[in-house]
């Protein structure tokens, strides 16, 4: 270059060759006010070799000269130092292992230099291990920045490039780490899962107590019944037949002397026979699995009062008129069976004994309370007659059982000439809301003239 500026003479065949070469490179630097350098501000009209090998340029008022021999001396490269650690505006000496605090929101990593030869062209790069991959270039910025660092350990290299483009060759290094929070440790993530796990097995746990209570619910309350029926058939039913047997027995030692007491008693017999098989029907009846296939208590109940006037046998029978008040709702299998036998027992009870005109069955659905409720305008029952059980009948206090079984409350209402009321609540929850009504009359077929 200085031989094609005139200031060195070559032979034209060297300067040729050296023009063709591909690989020639030319190798610029830019020296600037840094370098000591002062443009002139008309730049340099000319330029001069001296017998020493220096090279002088003149501008119109400056004469500036550069010694070619020292452009080949490299500067040794720059050193790089971490002085401190900021975090969060608090300054931490970078010494050893620094801890850091948990959830670090703005963190400063101060590093320098300490060169003497042009530190405003010393350039630096950066990189966290542990964080990233990559260097980053920083120029001649002397801080990195980040924020909200994950915890964890990190190790902070920083190198840095003299004025000559030199990089030192070993980086200076930081370690820290960040202390996680409560709910980052390993220990809490185990004992959510752990709490989770054991959530899922409680509740599993839970199912199967209710599962199992609700099915040793439900045959306790199948056994009681058979239970019962079995002991009613026996006390009743049986003995029944005991007594027909005696009476058959009687008549016959009576028909040939006195054939008239023989008949009598016969008559008797009959008619004693025709309620023993109405009390066993009865009895049969309640040992049904369930109340009906279909979940509308209502209708099953409408089969009862059907089956009732079906059978009567005088011209005279109440009607029975049945009522439903709330949207009808699916009940528990066990309530459902218990309120159909307790509103069977009073429909029979009020049908054949009440001697009333009207039967009426109401059956409402709401949140908080399932209520059944059974009542007529017979003749009603004394307060003695239903503090006691007639012997071989199912009676108030089996109904109150049912009651029981259901988790429900039974009340009994009635009075001489007044009527009899009986009513059947159970909580909701048990059991199992609503607005609309029906009714539902059974007037049977009609009454002969």
């Amino acid at each position: 270059l200085l031989a094609e500026c005139g200031i060195v003479e070559l032979p034209d065949s060297e300067l040729q060759r050296w023009w063709a070469d591909p690989e020639a490179v030319v190798q610029t630097r830019l020296y600037d006010a840094f370098d000591g350098a002062r443009p002139g501000p008309f730049g340099f009209n000319t330029a001069a070799l001296d017998p020493d090998g220096r090279v002088w340029f003149a501008t119109g008022s400056l004469v500036q000269m550069i010694d070619p021999s020292r452009l080949s001396q490299k500067a040794l490269p720059a050193q790089t130092y971490i002085e401190s650690v900021v975090v969060d505006r608090k300054e931490f000496t970078a010494s050893g292992n620094v801890q850091l605090a948990p959830h670090p929101r703005e963190l400063q990593i101060n590093y320098t230099s300490p060169t003497f030869l042009i530190p405003q062209k010393v350039k630096f790069r950066y990189r966290l291990d542990g964080y990233e991959r990559d260097w980053h270039d920083a120029g001649t910025r002397r801080q990195a920045f980040y924020t909200d660092l994950p915890p964890g350990k990190y190790t902070f290299r920083v190198m840095a490039c003299n004025s000559d483009g030199v990089w030192n060759e070993s980086a200076a290094e930081l370690d820290f780490s960040v202390a996680p929070a409560f709910y980052q440790t390993t220990w809490f993530r185990l004992a959510c899962v752990a709490l989770i796990l054991g959530l899922f097995w409680a509740g599993y746990q839970l199912r199967v107590r209710q599962l199992a209570h609700q099915f040793n619910r439900t045959f306790e309350a199948r056994v009681s019944e058979r239970t019962r029926i079995a002991r009613e058939l026996h006390d009743t039913l049986l003995q029944s037949f005991q007594g027909l047997l005696l009476r058959f027995q009687s008549a016959a030692k009576l028909l040939p002397e006195r054939p008239d007491d023989a008949r009598q008693r016969l008559d008797s017999a009959i008619q004693q026979a025709a309620e023993a098989i109405t009390e066993g029907r009865d009895a049969v009846q309640g040992l049904r699995s369930s109340a009906f296939e279909t979940n509308d208590l209502a209708n099953g109940l409408k089969a009862i009062g059907e089956e009732l006037i079906t059978s009567a046998s005088g011209p005279d029978f109440p009607a029975i008129d049945v009522e439903v008040e709330g949207s009808p709702r699916n009940l528990n299998p066990v309530v459902r069976d218990e309120a159909y036998r307790i509103a069977g027992e009073a429909l029979r009870n009020a049908f054949r004994h009440a001697q009333a005109r009207g039967i009426t069955v109401e059956i409402r659905y709401d949140k908080r309370h399932f209520r059944l409720r059974v009542r007529d305008d017979g003749k009603g029952v004394d307060e003695d007659t239903m503090q006691r059980q007639p012997s071989g009948h199912f009676g108030l206090p089996g109904m109150r059982e049912r009651a029981e079984i259901v988790g429900g409350h039974l009340e009994v209402w009635s009075k001489l000439n007044s009527g009899t009321q009986i009513e059947l609540s159970i909580p909701g929850p048990i059991a199992y809301d609503g607005a609309s009504h029906r009714s539902v009359t059974l007037d049977g077929p009609p009454k002969p003239e």
